[in-house]
């Protein structure tokens, strides 16, 4: 079973203690975002966890926790840096901060654990293709030698978009062209693996990787284990991941991102947050009377294990 720490929200920056209290205890409760009642017990016993796979745009918060961590289980870091300022992510790092907590990250468990994520890549009037090129480049200098590889997508229109960002100018063909060749050549110049996301188009010819963000490939370059080829269950169109477990809950990040397609609105994770117990086996709220609590069970997704996993006692 692959465990997502990282889809509906980001636990690293916000909820690592309430993580590290689930390690220790060994499973999380996970809320089923359509049918409130039906909660999954999720396991986070090293034998039932094929990889913890995070997603953050600040991984600060877990650094003090990322050896004990990478000691025990196979993991996968996801690590968000974008051109954006606080006028779309209000509550992210800068981009130099960012870098500098990613190679602290790399340093501590690896550099084929971590992937660079730029996405969602989006354009208006501050935030012009030069911008992102000129951006990319200055973060790929820099990134390279510290990352297992590139991931980067376009945006994907929302309806809550419209309403959230209104100042967003739309792609034209010609403008991902543009990106898509700048990108390649930037990446070949600094021997920089870059993939997209979410998407089934091919552009090899720009010299940018086909897509799928947490496939068994990327795991097994993370991990030296290999994984059995599964059919993807894409929560939305091009996806190609690896299915797994998600113990986080929407509504609940504070970043702010005004192309997030996790929360809502704004304001109701502001709200949410107050229900945040870190002793909880929820990330939010309490198990209620009128729950019906299921174990989550999945076979194993390893062929073959070529390393030793760690004990917290070992």
């Amino acid at each position: 079973m692959i465990v997502n720490v990282g889809g509906r929200t980001d636990i690293v920056n916000y909820y690592s203690e309430w993580l590290m209290n689930r390690i220790h205890e060994e499973f999380a409760y996970s809320r089923n975002p359509l049918f409130q009642n039906n909660v999954s017990k999720i396991s986070l016993k090293l034998e039932d966890v094929d990889c913890l796979m995070f997603c953050s745009k600040n991984y600060k918060p877990m650094l003090k926790y990322m050896k004990e961590i990478n000691e025990k289980y196979r993991i996968i870091c996801h690590y968000t840096i974008t051109a954006y300022d606080k006028d779309v992510e209000p509550n992210v790092p800068n981009i130099d901060e960012s870098i500098k907590t990613l190679i602290e990250l790399s340093k501590i468990v690896g550099k084929e654990k971590v992937l660079w994520r730029y996405d969602p890549i989006l354009l208006t009037k501050k935030y012009t293709i030069e911008k992102h090129i000129k951006t990319f480049e200055y973060m790929a200098k820099q990134l390279a030698p510290y990352v297992q590889r590139c991931i980067f997508s376009f945006v994907e229109m929302y309806k809550k978009l419209d309403y959230n960002m209104p100042e967003i100018i739309h792609f034209t063909e010609d403008d991902k062209i543009i990106i898509l060749k700048s990108i390649g050549e930037i990446s070949n110049k600094y021997n920089l693996y870059t993939q997209t996301c979410g998407t089934d188009e091919n552009n090899e010819k720009y010299g940018i990787h086909i897509s799928g963000c947490t496939t068994p490939e990327i795991l097994e370059q993370a991990n030296g284990v290999k994984y059995k080829t599964v059919k993807s269950k894409p929560m939305r169109k091009g996806c190609h991941c690896i299915p797994s477990r998600d113990i986080g809950a929407y509504d609940t990040c504070l970043n702010g991102c005004k192309y997030c397609y996790a929360n809502k609105r704004p304001d109701l994770a502001k709200e949410n947050v107050k229900f945040h117990d870190k002793n909880s086996p929820l990330l939010l709220g309490y198990i209620r009377e009128t729950d019906k609590i299921t174990e989550s069970k999945s076979s194993s997704l390893i062929l073959q294990d070529k390393g030793k996993q760690l004990s917290f006692i070992e």
